[in-house]
């Protein structure tokens, strides 16, 4: 039986007509007609820029990416090294693959890196992810594509988390490049399961050559999407990593919110929220501190998801309305003392693994929005229980912290009210250090996803260097 045969044995029933016809390498019908359209709609996009600026600076900034990344090349791309293309969509996935870049990076320091995103919104941390050219991922037409992969070279290419691009992967796979897939994930209802998703995009999936997926459950999913069983296995979620390096490296306090610091009282830090979050904390802060007495400071440190004036004002009514004394952290910041203050309102981004560390106990937002969970990992990495409203999503995270003793599940503000009493309100604090220790040994447990993921693309390297 001949190779492409086997494969289609093993991915479950014959490939259809246009892939028996066509190699792996080359773009099927229905991605040539797929590019056309993305061709089509492409002068168009300015238009809708005009009506979101997130829009209008992916534009802007795509349009040089070519030339940018072939600028690169031509300057510093020397073909005797290997070079590892990353591609992430946006922050989260940045973060992963910064960890990632980096376990690669230690196993074989002599690698070249590129790395692309999507989203503006992981522009700011591109050029901290441990790359040698980092920028937008060019349009996926073949015109374009195909000047990006001359110029690069790639030995592997390496998907992060889900996203994949039809053109990309196959004149990536015909140039040579190995296709990989890191931290992936794929929820047994994701659209891409859909017949639609899986007719447009099953053979840019059925083009990998090794899937790095987070769990389980996941890896079952690629299945389905016809990747052959053997080239998928379970590596963990290197975002562990990241956020255990992130709150334990060697960082420099930052001396202003050091001042929040107090031994002495309870803190709860609230992070992420949404207003229908800050609707339950409110009055349960309130009645929570209420039934603790006068023994010992209770305090709230409220970080919005939006840190904007028009979240912030109404939060503020809010707080005034329960009697609670406030001040914004850029107040404090210039100086206001914090004798009397109930609640700390952050009005700025980038400071959550500061303030968790500062907290009792941590409340993650997004549980009562419609968004779904925030990430329970940052401060479960710190040791800190975590309490969390019903709307998880796909956070599998937070069912797993739950079952480890690390964190709960609320329901309403009664709720809420009676798991901070049960945390905060024993004089020993036992309770408390359980969670917390559980909470840790939680994360703890996960590490290792960076390396493997870093293994399994290191693999596709050797690979490569052997078809060579």
């Amino acid at each position: 039986m001949s190779a492409p045969a086997e494969e289609r044995q093993r991915s479950g029933g014959s490939a259809p007509l246009e892939e028996r016809q066509r190699p792996g390498g080359r773009l099927l019908a229905r991605e040539w007609l797929y590019a056309c359209a993305l061709a089509a709609l492409r002068p168009l996009l300015p238009l809708a820029g005009r009506m979101n600026a997130k829009v209008a600076r992916g534009v802007e900034a795509r349009r040089g990416a070519v030339a940018r990344l072939t600028a690169w090349a031509a300057a510093e791309r020397d073909p005797a090294r290997p070079l590892v293309w990353v591609h992430a969509p946006s922050v989260g996935e940045a973060l992963v693959a910064q960890a990632i870049i980096a376990a690669l990076r230690e196993r074989d320091p002599g690698l070249q890196v590129a790395f692309t995103h999507f989203s503006p919104s992981a522009e700011r941390l591109a050029a901290r992810v441990g790359a040698d050219v980092a920028d937008y991922l060019p349009w996926d037409l073949p015109a374009e594509v195909t000047r990006a992969l001359a110029a690069l070279r790639p030995s592997a290419l390496a998907w992060v988390r889900t996203e994949a691009w039809p053109v990309l992967s196959a004149l990536a796979a015909r140039q040579g490049a190995r296709l990989t897939m890191v931290n992936a994930v794929l929820a047994a209802g994701s659209s891409r399961l859909r017949p639609p998703s899986r007719f447009l995009l099953g053979p840019t999936y059925r083009r990998l050559q090794a899937v790095g997926a987070v769990g389980e459950g996941d890896a079952a999913s690629f299945a389905r999407l016809g990747v052959p069983a053997e080239r998928v296995r379970v590596t963990g979620d290197a975002r562990f990593d990241q956020v255990w390096e992130r709150v334990h490296g060697a960082r420099p306090a930052d001396p202003l919110l050091e001042r929040l610091r107090d031994a002495d009282a309870t803190t709860l830090v609230a992070g992420s929220t949404w207003g229908a979050d800050e609707a339950r904390l409110v009055p349960a802060f309130v009645q929570a501190r209420a039934a603790a007495g006068a023994g010992r400071r209770w305090r709230l440190v409220i970080a919005p998801h939006e840190p904007d004036e028009e979240h912030l004002a109404p939060l503020e009514a809010r707080l005034a309305g329960a009697g609670l004394r406030h001040a914004r952290l850029a107040a404090i910041e210039a100086g206001q003392d914090t004798g009397g203050v109930d609640v700390v309102v952050v009005d700025r981004v980038g400071v959550l693994a500061d303030l968790y560390a500062l907290a009792t106990v941590a409340y993650v937002g997004g549980g009562f929005h419609a968004a779904g969970l925030h990430s329970v990992v940052e401060p479960a990495a710190l040791g800190v229980p975590v309490l969390f409203g019903p709307t998880q999503g796909n956070s599998r995270d937070a069912v797993e912290l739950e079952a480890a003793g690390g964190g709960w599940e609320v329901s309403d503000a009664r709720e809420l009210e009676s798991c901070l009493a049960e945390l905060c309100g024993q004089p020993d604090g036992a309770s408390r250090r359980r969670a917390a220790a559980a909470a840790q040994a939680y994360v703890r447990s996960r590490l290792g996803g960076a390396a493997a993921n870093a293994e399994l693309v290191l693999e596709q390297l050797a690979a490569a260097r052997v078809r060579a």
